[in-house]
């Protein structure tokens, strides 16, 4: 019998190790794969660029192979970053003939980065060259990019969302009644509304203004270039948006000049074949964004050893790393102050520009990493390029930078802040019955303890406290963009604006993306030549692919498909304890119906 369990107990180990092995191969070939896919790609005579229009579009793209191996390209995250470099790439490459979107699933993407991949297709058709786009149905986001297109199809039975911009603010304070939890808030702000979902039901008067003030400019935006683009006038527009097109008959769509064509997308390919002057489809080739972006990142991008370095901020600011599973990208204060202090002492980067996407969060790694910005400023220019938002925080560590540039529907300013502090004692005594006494040495030893509400006299030094942060918020502001503090305040109060009114007021220098502030970086730094080099490195293909298998991002991509437009509510609930003390962060989540 022991020699029975010893050939058991040794084959068990050995099916493990094997089991161990095989994990490993294929990790390997899996990453071998990816790898191979990434490599640079010959682009042959009569190509066409191939954008396919897939799950959600991030600041930097991302490896997922198990994306494809899963057959879900909902998980798929492009990034803006790619899809850029490969649009330029093909107005320059004289082999690709023109540019085919295929509007698929698209999760959609914030205005800004809609807009900044719009203009790189409207720079594109000035080099003569065509854009098709299909869809079996457009999103009013992907009908927004592809209405730049020389010619529109859809299916014939298919759809096109055009309905204007709706944004949504959830509410918890029923909520949290119900299990006993009162938030106990100071602020400085009238339009700081942040903390309105913990204390109030609906919106205030405040946040309404703000709300509809920046959804009519970006809507503006956005049928001013349908406009140009569809030869349909904005009042036109307009109309149609409020008729419920969605699910109007698929002819009204050609006939109102929405499309120029009902076709299925294998009617397509013969079309493109005509643009293209080929006898048929097999005489074209196609080429992806990646093998385009992969060219482009690999083309030597400067002739000396100057680096004009490109910093990517995007996420929340938090003090530390978020615990557990999360894929939200992350500001994270000591890792960036670290990164930023590596830039301002290699001699060889000679200018920095920091691409911020960010509603803010903690004052204190804002305060922190706006002082790094100035250790840079110091010895080196520095230019901040906005994408879908710099706000609150996010403009904090903006604002002392030499140039900012934005997007015209980039959401920006909210310089405000706020503390959030919760008192369970209802929770703790009444539902959980759990009940605390406590001993203390002097008059604040248990300030902060959740399980009983502020005293007055508490209250009093805590709103003192963020008044204090308030002023240091608008001397930043100030001093960054030499203006008084008194001009700042009347443009603060929290307000939420558009990169549009934001330059008005002078928060922001000039409308542009990256490319520009690059440029704006180089002329700065007096530089002819530069190598253009991105920070922080992207995660590798093995170390993502490790933590896709231990379940952590996976795991919260499924989560965020199966919720969806509920995976803010949970993420800001799962969460909250994080954001306790004194924030700097946008009024809320936002959520646009693109």
């Amino acid at each position: 019998m022991k020699q029975f369990f010893k050939y058991v107990c040794a084959t068990i180990v050995g099916i493990f190790i094997v089991g161990v092995i095989i994990s490993i191969l294929t990790i390997l070939s899996i990453a071998g794969m990816a790898s191979m896919g990434s490599m640079t790609a010959n682009v042959k005579d009569n190509s066409i660029l191939v954008i396919q229009l897939e799950g959600s579009i991030n600041e930097r793209s991302e490896e997922n192979p198990l994306s494809e191996i899963l057959g879900n390209p909902t998980l798929t995250d492009q990034g803006l970053d790619d899809i850029l470099a490969s649009i330029k790439k093909a107005k320059e490459e004289s082999k690709v003939k023109g540019i085919y979107i295929e509007a698929g699933s698209f999760a959609g993407a914030m205005p800004a980065t809609l807009q900044a991949i719009r203009k790189a297709l409207v720079d594109f058709k000035e080099s003569g060259k065509f854009i098709v786009t299909y869809g079996d149905q457009y999103t009013q986001g992907a009908y927004y990019l592809c209405s730049v297109a020389d010619s529109v199809v859809v299916n014939p039975k298919g759809m096109i969302d055009w309905s204007g911009l709706s944004s949504q603010v959830m509410y918890y304070k029923d909520l949290l009644g119900k299990v006993g939890v009162d938030m106990q808030v100071v602020k400085v702000g009238t339009y700081k509304s942040a903390v309105e979902p913990y204390l109030l039901n609906e919106m205030s008067d405040a946040n309404r203004e703000q709300i509809e003030t920046y959804d009519k400019e970006i809507w503006s935006e956005m049928t001013k270039a349908i406009s140009k683009s569809r030869k349909i006038s904005e009042a036109k527009l307009n109309e149609l948006a409020d008729s419920m097109m969605l699910l109007r008959e698929t002819e009204i769509y050609k006939k109102e000049k929405l499309v120029d064509k009902l076709a299925y997308s294998d009617e397509v390919k013969p079309m493109i074949a005509r643009m293209m002057k080929v006898d048929s489809p097999d005489d074209y080739n196609t080429v992806t964004v990646k093998d385009l972006a992969n060219i482009s990142a690999n083309e030597p991008k400067g002739l000396s050893g100057d680096v004009v370095a490109v910093y990517y901020a995007v996420g929340d600011i938090v003090d530390e790393a978020t615990s557990g599973f999360s894929y939200e990208p992350e500001i994270v204060g000591k890792k960036v102050i670290k990164d930023l202090e590596k830039l301002a002492n290699d001699d060889d980067v000679k200018a920095v520009v920091l691409r911020v996407n960010s509603g803010g969060g903690s004052a204190y790694a804002s305060e922190q990493i706006w002082h790094q910005v100035m250790n840079i400023k110091a010895n080196k220019p520095i230019v901040v390029s906005m994408g879908d938002m710099a706000a609150s925080g996010g403009y904090y560590i903006s604002c002392a930078a030499d140039y900012i540039f934005a997007e015209p529907t980039t959401i920006t300013g909210s310089i405000g802040i706020f503390g959030l502090f919760p008192n369970a004692s209802e929770l703790m005594n009444n539902t959980l019955g759990v009940h605390t006494s406590t001993v203390k040495t002097n008059a604040f030893s248990d300030f902060g303890d959740i399980s009983r509400p502020f005293t007055d006299q508490e209250r009093a030094m805590a709103q003192r406290y963020i008044n204090n942060g308030y002023e240091l918020f608008t001397q930043r502001c100030a001093d960054g963009r030499k203006m008084k503090q008194d001009d700042i305040k009347k443009i603060g109060e929290g307000r939420v604006w558009t990169g549009l009114h934001a330059k008005q007021i002078g928060l922001v220098d000039e409308f542009g993306g990256l490319d520009k502030a690059i440029a704006k970086a180089k002329q700065l730094a007096k530089l002819d030549e530069a190598s253009v080099m991105s920070y922080p490195s992207k995660t590798n293909i093995f170390d993502q692919l490790m933590e896709e298998m231990q379940g952590t991002s996976y795991a919260d991509k499924q989560l965020r498909e199966a919720l969806g437009d509920y995976y803010p509510i949970w993420a800001d609930l799962k969460n909250v304890h994080q954001k306790t003390g004194i924030q700097t962060a946008l009024p809320y989540r936002l959520k646009f119906n693109l």
